[in-house]
């Protein structure tokens, strides 16, 4: 299946000089959906997954099908002041600004092997601050999962040596 041709391209969204790849298209056509969960969840069926972390709120559209199909749990990364419970953060940069992500303290019990799966990676620095919480609470990234890279942000080489799958790349 050619998961672009369910992508939508928006020029100058959220700011000038953006250009916003649109899952909305994908997630309205059950199959291409489908296919793509599908896709994600068979890259991670060899690597001994205990959770899926997923950032807001994307991340949670791909990741909580994923961790349901592995029958394992999901964890969310939200922004601050979302999570009612005890909460660690990391601040980090992204594409257009500065940001803090967080999770619930005891999201993550040490050794659980840990899928990150997010829609896109562009600066990695959602990514970057997503594996930081893990590994705070002495979970293993054991990969990363994303439906789109832009590969000239180059976001890639701001993650280190994890292993990941990418569906699309723009």
């Amino acid at each position: 299946m050619e998961l672009k041709d369910y992508i939508a391209t928006i020029n100058d969204y959220p700011k000038p000089g953006i250009i916003f790849r649109d899952i909305s298209p994908l997630m309205a056509d059950g199959d291409a959906y489908k296919y793509a969960v599908t896709e994600i969840e068979q890259y991670a069926r060899d690597k001994q997954i205990d959770m899926i972390v997923g950032p807001e709120a994307r991340g949670f559209i791909i990741g909580c099908p994923v961790a349901t199909q592995l029958g394992v749990g999901f964890a969310p990364v939200r922004k601050p002041g979302k999570l009612p419970r005890s909460v660690i953060s990391a601040d980090y940069e992204k594409e257009y600004g500065k940001d803090t992500l967080t999770m619930h303290a005891d999201s993550i019990k040490p050794g659980q092997r840990v899928l990150i799966v997010d829609d896109l990676l562009a600066t990695g620095g959602t990514m970057k601050a997503t594996i930081e919480l893990v590994e705070k609470m002495g979970g293993i990234v054991a990969g990363l999962a994303f439906l789109i890279e832009l590969d000239d942000l180059r976001g890639r080489e701001n993650l280190g040596d994890y292993d990941y799958k990418v569906l699309m790349h723009y």
